[in-house]
């Protein structure tokens, strides 16, 4: 929720210029659009503003995540210095197994001014359907006050206007002592409502063209963006700049609704028609309830509606023609926006999986996994095919912990800092509370036992900038590092979905990252477990432990067997029991009820 916050309030800056922007084009096209255009236009923009509460695919706006993610710096705690031994369960006779040693960290924490606007933001959104819900229970009042139209006059009239428009459905109509301006109101169940004081003074032109303007609002199911438009202000209702959008659509509905009006009118008619707004102006000026349509307004967009009314003439086709390639214009041009207010493309939490060509089968796993929360991911290079376990968690990205020291390392070659047959670091001196880890590290005996200070090390000197780098060449995960370069890959900043670990390890397997090949086969080799007579087994794990709780587990790695390759992916969650090796421990009882590895 505050990530959603955070998001949001960013997205409004980008809202403010968008509607600056939308209105500016609408202003200079005017001209060349007809009034019921100019109306539907703002169809876009609110489609724009609800935008922001759906998840939209946004491939090529990578860059515009990065931007709102690093300004999105939420401060945590410091990290821990307390470290945990965590044994894997299964132990393989192997001297080449990787142990999974953990560094514990405490939990993000949200600054106190971003939760205090995410309750400022809620109560405003109660506070304004408190006021929504107090004009509905007015109406209420007026609606059991009002009486079924009784002049018979009057329903003639009103009959006759009707079939004018071209309406079957007989639409009730009552009479009110407490409304100063006719109104429709009903989503569902329509109703009209008629001052009295309109029957009082009866004139048959100007009650006829106050039914005509009602029905227009019916015939173009008004009730329905009127609606739309209360949900957006309740929503955004501390952005001065909705507001404005959501009042100049009102007054752009009434202007569409007097221009359909004139259509079904004789020119002789257009000035008695503008005189009729004229002298019901004062009495209009009241705003009706928020959930109804009506021809009321403000004395200012009365004004423009008048004078809309006295330069009016039928559209050509000429205009017409216009119109619509101006309309496309900027509705294409808003359009073009939607991936960027998206909170999904913000957030870039979730992986959008795309694998039309090959085969995706999607198991029950549950008796496995038992109480944990998590997911498995399988790809069989042989068959083209996918096998995955619980695909919402598959495709949610979290932090990779240990598994990322496959690519620290990777990238640390690739800049030269280690070589395949240089890769001893120096141990620092200090005295860590694994004895494996007071001594000097190889490549592999670091990645063995999972010695956090030599990738530390070798992350501090490939540097910042190229570590970036290297992510957007990989496309690994989010590819976002915020915070100490030291543990940004420690329940931070980066993360990556299941899906994401298995399409890595493929890319690595067959040297499709675009580096040089020996660094590439010295990184298999240090990752490899050990190899029988049925196949070798590769892998890392990884364990993400914070407040001294183990909460997440993975285990990655992939399978070489009978001219086969099997890529997989095992992340388990838990609030105090959810480690690497628990995630072995499961990846192993998968991989043999699939008859693909077995332990002896």
């Amino acid at each position: 929720m505050v990530n959603f916050i955070i998001q949001f309030l960013l997205c409004n800056c980008f809202i403010c210029i968008i509607i600056g922007i939308f209105l500016i084009a609408k202003h200079i096209l005017r001209h060349k659009l007809t009034s019921r255009m100019q109306y539907n236009l703002w169809f876009t923009l609110l489609g724009l503003l609800a935008v922001l509460f759906f998840s939209v695919n946004s491939f090529g706006f990578m860059f515009i995540s990065s931007w709102f993610n690093n300004l999105k710096n939420i401060p945590s705690s410091p990290i821990e210095t307390a470290m945990r031994n965590t044994v894997p369960p299964i132990s393989p006779n192997n001297s080449n197994w990787i142990n999974d040693f953990s560094i514990s960290v405490s939990k993000n924490t949200p600054s106190a001014i971003i939760v205090l606007l995410c309750i400022l933001w809620i109560v405003g959104i109660i506070v304004m359907i408190s006021l929504i819900i107090k004009a509905r229970f007015h109406f209420y009042i007026i609606k059991k006050s009002a009486l079924p139209l009784q002049s018979t006059t009057i329903h003639k009239l009103y009959r006759k206007c009707l079939n004018e428009m071209n309406i079957t459905k007989y639409i009730p109509i009552y009479s009110t002592a407490f409304l100063k301006s006719p109104v429709i109101t009903g989503l569902f169940k329509p109703c009209i409502y008629i001052p009295i004081h309109l029957i009082s003074n009866y004139n048959a032109n100007a009650m006829r063209y106050m039914l005509l303007h009602e029905l227009c609002h019916y015939k173009y199911k008004d009730a329905l963006p009127n609606f739309a438009m209360n949900i957006i202000g309740v929503l955004y209702w501390f952005n001065p700049f909705v507001w404005y959008s959501l009042k100049e659509m009102k007054n752009d509905r009434e202007v569409a609704c007097n221009t359909s009006v004139l259509k079904l009118l004789e020119e002789d008619s257009y000035e008695d028609y503008g005189n009729t707004l004229i002298n019901f102006a004062e009495k209009m000026s009241i705003s009706p309830f928020p959930f109804a349509t009506g021809s009321s307004g403000s004395m200012k967009q009365m004004k423009k509606r008048i004078l809309n009314i006295a330069t009016y003439h039928p559209v050509s086709f000429k205009k017409k023609l216009y119109g619509t390639l101006s309309f496309t214009l900027i509705v294409f041009v808003l359009f073009g926006f939607a991936p960027l207010l998206s909170i999904q493309a913000a957030d870039q939490n979730r992986y959008y999986f795309n694998a039309q060509d090959s085969y995706i089968e999607y198991i029950d796993l549950s008796d496995i996994f038992k109480e944990n929360r998590g997911s498995f991911v399988l790809f069989d290079t042989k068959k083209d095919s996918w096998h995955i376990y619980n695909k919402d968690y598959a495709t949610t990205r979290i932090s990779p912990a240990s598994t990322f020291k496959i690519y620290s390392a990777l990238f640390a070659l690739e800049s030269g800092i280690i070589t395949p047959e240089h890769s001893m670091l120096s141990w620092n001196g200090q005295n860590y509370i694994y004895d494996l880890w007071n001594m000097d590290q190889t490549l592999e005996s670091a990645m063995q036992n999972s010695v956090t200070w030599y990738f530390q090390t070798l992350d501090e000197q490939t540097g910042l900038s190229s570590i970036i780098n290297y992510l957007h060449k990989t496309g690994y995960g989010n590819q976002t590092i915020e915070g100490a370069l030291s543990f940004y890959w420690l329940n931070s900043s980066l993360k990556i979905s299941p899906i994401e670990q298995v399409e890595m390890l493929k890319k690595l397997y067959y040297n499709q990252l675009d580096f040089a090949p020996e660094n590439m086969e010295a990184i298999k080799n240090s990752i490899r477990l050990y190899t029988t007579e049925h196949g070798s087994l590769s892998g890392k794990t990884g364990t993400i432990e914070v407040d001294g709780q183990n909460t997440s587990g993975w285990f990655i790695g992939y399978i070489e067997k009978d001219k086969n390759t099997y890529f997989f992916a095992t992340n388990i969650q838990n609030e105090m029991l959810a480690s690497g090796p628990i995630a072995t421990d499961l990846t192993f009882s998968i991989l043999s009820e699939l008859d693909i590895w077995k332990i002896e």
